[in-house]
C-alpha cells in the first residue's frame, strides 16, 4: 500500500509543529514517521510530499520517503502519484479538495485518513500490540527439565554421599 502524507497541510495543523520554521517543520514529521509511523498509518511505502524544492540531507529520513514538488504544488504530485499507482492507496490531509481530486481520479476505494493521525498526540491505532502470551511451562525455557536434573546431578549430594 502507498501512503501519501500531504506534508505541510500535517505539519500546520498539528499544535506542536504549526510553530516552526519550515525546516524544522519536515524534519519533525519525517522524525515522528520513520519512528511512529507503521505505529500510526500501519504497514506500506510511506511518502511524504512537500511543497517546493530541498536541501541536501534532508530527503529520506529511515523508511520514509521525502518527495518535494519543486516547480507547482504538492497536491498535483499527490494526486499524480496517487493515480500511477496500481494497488490501494491512502492520503493523510485535511484538504477537501486534494480528497475530492484523488478519489475522483483514483476512486472512491481509497482511504483517506485526518492529519490528527499523525499529530504528536495521536494514539497507535494501527497494529495494537498484544501482551506476550505466557507459556505453558510458565515462562521457562524448552528444555528446562533436562537442565534441572543435569544441574542436580552436578551440585546435589545423591543419596548415602555428603
Amino acid at each position: 500500500m502507498l501512503i501519501l502524507v500531504d506534508g505541510y497541510n500535517v505539519t500546520r495543523a498539528d499544535e506542536a509543529t504549526r510553530h516552526l520554521l519550515p525546516d524544522d517543520q519536515r524534519l519533525a514529521l519525517m522524525r515522528r514517521l520513520a519512528t511512529r509511523g507503521r505505529g500510526l498509518l500501519g504497514t506500506g511505502r510511506i511518502v511524504v510530499v512537500w511543497d517546493k524544492g530541498h536541501r541536501a540531507g534532508e530527503e529520506d529520513i529511515g523508511s520514509v520517503e521525502a518527495v518535494f514538488s519543486r516547480d507547482e504544488i504538492a497536491d498535483d504530485v499527490i494526486v499524480r502519484m496517487a493515480e500511477r499507482e496500481t494497488g490501494p492507496v491512502t492520503i493523510v490531509t485535511a484538504d477537501r479538495e486534494l480528497k475530492s481530486r484523488v478519489r475522483e481520479r483514483k476512486g472512491r476505494s481509497t482511504l483517506m485518513l485526518p492529519c490528527e493521525t499523525l499529530f504528536e498526540s495521536a494514539e497507535q491505532t494501527h497494529k495494537k500490540r498484544r501482551a506476550p502470551q505466557r507459556a505453558a511451562h510458565g515462562g521457562l525455557p524448552k528444555g528446562h527439565a533436562d537442565i534441572t536434573k543435569e544441574l542436580e546431578d552436578v551440585w546435589l549430594p545423591k543419596e548415602g554421599q555428603k
